[in-house]
This record gives structure tokens, sequence and C-alpha cells, in this order.
């Protein structure tokens, strides 16, 4: 039999001391993992270190010059770059009290267009500082302003021709002349066609500019005044010689009036409520109505309608003053199309390129 040996006294000790050794390390471990275990649970879930943005808003400084001397008039400093010129134009107003935002017209170039009150200043910036040059408007009424004036003037003042005050006709002559069914006629639809304007102008049109000098609302005043003076004069005249086909002249021209009258506000009506695709804008298509049908052949039908407005009124009353004013009215009418259509060609110009600007063919 083998018995077996002991160990001695020294090895069993370091056995003993490998052993526990062993245990105590295992028995650490434990207790540091459960230890991080009650942590994390405690905690929660593990969110990353939040990362620090540096965000630095960048101002501009707008310089503004005398367009005539180039010398600096000031510097609008501090400005944010979703800032726009109106805002850039407020402030220059709190620098320079004798000019307000609407008389101030800012160009980037000394011979370049002026800049729009809703651009973005941030994109003319080359670097932090923008040079803009001053031109001073002068006085600037808005444009509702100016179309309410321009076209009140002419329904009142036909009115005071219509009811013949004794300080314009001889008052014997205006109670003894019988007035032509022509001259109830005309004054209604003369009247008409104003407050149709007068009412688009309320409620319809949607003007992009803000403001127009005040001497183009004289100029247009003394146009429109003084042409239905001169109108209302021959028209409304105790000895006003009636239209040489009578009646069937009259009948005929004055269907044909309000029947440009009519296209001529739809025409607005569609212009003013134009269809948007996305973000590009779409040249308005006709519709259902048949006024509208007129945008298959031309790009700017009310003017159509306008000058047909007013060669129907000069036939219907078939006076000197209206002939002349329809034939003014054709060709501001006409460059006014003309402008209009060169600008729908760059922007619709797939839809536009076939259509005339004004009428078929000749314009």
């Amino acid at each position: 039999m083998h018995r077996r040996q002991k160990p001695s006294a020294p090895e069993h000790k370091r056995d003993l001391a490998a052993h526990g050794g062993a245990l105590s390390i295992s028995h650490n471990d434990t207790r540091s993992f459960f230890n991080f275990s009650q942590l994390v649970l405690s905690a929660g879930h593990l969110k990353p270190p939040p990362v620090l943005k540096h965000s630095k808003i960048t101002y501009f400084e707008v310089e503004i010059l005398d367009m005539q001397s180039k010398k600096q008039i000031c510097i609008v400093d501090k400005v944010p770059p979703s800032s726009t010129l109106l805002d850039v134009k407020h402030k220059f107003h709190k620098a320079c009290p004798q000019w307000y935002p609407s008389r101030v017209g800012l160009q980037l170039e000394r011979n370049g267009p002026y800049l729009k009150d809703s651009i973005n200043i941030q994109s003319l910036a080359v670097s932090s500082i923008i040079t803009l040059y001053f031109t001073d408007l002068g006085q600037q009424v808005s444009w509702t302003t100016f179309f309410l004036t321009e076209y009140t003037g002419p329904l009142l003042i036909y009115l005071l021709f219509y009811i013949r005050l004794s300080t314009i006709y001889d008052q014997v002559e205006s109670t003894k002349n019988f007035r032509h069914p022509a001259v109830h006629l005309a004054c209604f639809c003369h009247c008409l066609h104003y407050i149709r304007r007068l009412l688009e102008t309320l409620f319809v049109h949607k003007f992009s500019g803000g403001h127009t000098p005040l001497k183009n609302m004289i100029k247009g005043c003394a146009f429109y005044w003084g042409f239905t003076s001169w109108i209302a004069y021959y028209i409304n005249h105790p000895q006003y010689t009636p239209p040489s086909f009578g009646h069937r002249q009259v009948f005929f021209a004055a269907l044909s009036f309000l029947m440009c009258e009519a296209g001529n506000h739809f025409i607005n009506v569609a212009l003013a409520h134009q269809i948007y695709s996305g973000l590009k804008a779409c040249f308005p298509s006709p519709t259902y109505n048949p006024f509208t049908w007129l945008f298959l052949l031309v790009s700017c039908p009310n003017y159509t309608y306008e000058v047909g407005s007013w060669i129907s009124f000069t036939v219907m009353t078939q006076t000197l003053p209206a002939g002349i004013f329809a034939f003014l009215m054709v060709i501001q009418m006409s460059l006014w199309a003309q402008k209009k259509h060169k600008m729908y060609l760059k922007r619709f110009y797939p839809e536009v390129r076939r259509k005339a600007a004004m009428i078929p063919i000749i314009f």
C-alpha cells in the first residue's frame, strides 16, 4: 500500500495562500461588476456627451453712398443675414430722418436698377461690407392711392357735365334741347367703367411695388381728368349731334362695350388668382368662362378688352375727343402689352411663344 504523503508545512501554507489569493481576486471582480451594473441601472441609458456647437452669427455693414458725389452718407452696421433691403431702409431712416423708406432708392451699381425691398441682404454680399448707392426718389404715394385718385376724378367730373351745370352750359339751351338716348347710355357706360376700376383696385388687383412717385400720379390724373372733361363736354352739350346710324349704332356699340367690360373684369380676376404649381407660377389658362378664351390668342387680353371698350365707346357716341382718347389708349396699351409679353416669354416661354401681345398678328 502506498501511503499518501502529507505536504510539508511551508508548501501547505503556499498552497493555501495561492488558493486564498485566487478566491479573493475572484471575489473582488464580482463585487466590481455588481457595483458597475447597479450604477448603469440607476443612471438609465448611456448617453453620448453633448457636442458643443460653436454658432457664430455674421453681421454685415452696409455702406450707403450718394449716387452723384460718391460721398459716404452713413454706415448701417450690425445687419443680420436674414434682413431684407426694406429693413436696411428703416435703419437708414433712423440715421437720416429726412428720408422716408418709401423715397429711398438703393442701387448696387451707379447705373444699375433700383433694388426691390424684398431682396435678401445676404444675396448682395461679397464680403462683410456691402456698398449701396442712394438716390432720393422724391415724394411717394402708394399704388392704391394712385389708382383711386386717378379713377375717382373721371367718375365725378363726367357727372358734373352730365347734370349740365349752369356754369358750364347755357341754362336756356339746356332746358330746351331734348337729350338723345346715346347721352344717357354714354353716362352709364362711362360711370360703369370707372366704378369697375375702383372696385378692382380695392378688391382684385395685387400690387407688387409699394409706392410710386407723386409726379406720376399728377401726370396720370392730368391725362384722365383732362380727357374726361373734354369728352364729357361734347357728349353732354345741348347741341350734341346723335350718331349717324341712329339707335342701331348706339345699341350694338353699347353691347360691345359691356362685353369688353365683362371680359376685362374676368381677365383681371384670373390674373389675380393665378394657379401655382409647386414653387413656379403658371401662365393663366382659359377656363369654362368664354371671356377667358382670349388667353389662347394673346398674352395680355386685359389690354385687348380695354382698347375694345374705348373703341366701342367712340362708335357709340361718335365724338372726336373720344376717338382721340381711344387712339392714345391703343398706343399706350400696346406698349404695356409688349413689355409684359417680353416678361412672360422669359418666365413661361413654351406657353407664350405662339401668342401675340395684345392683338393677334398686329401686336
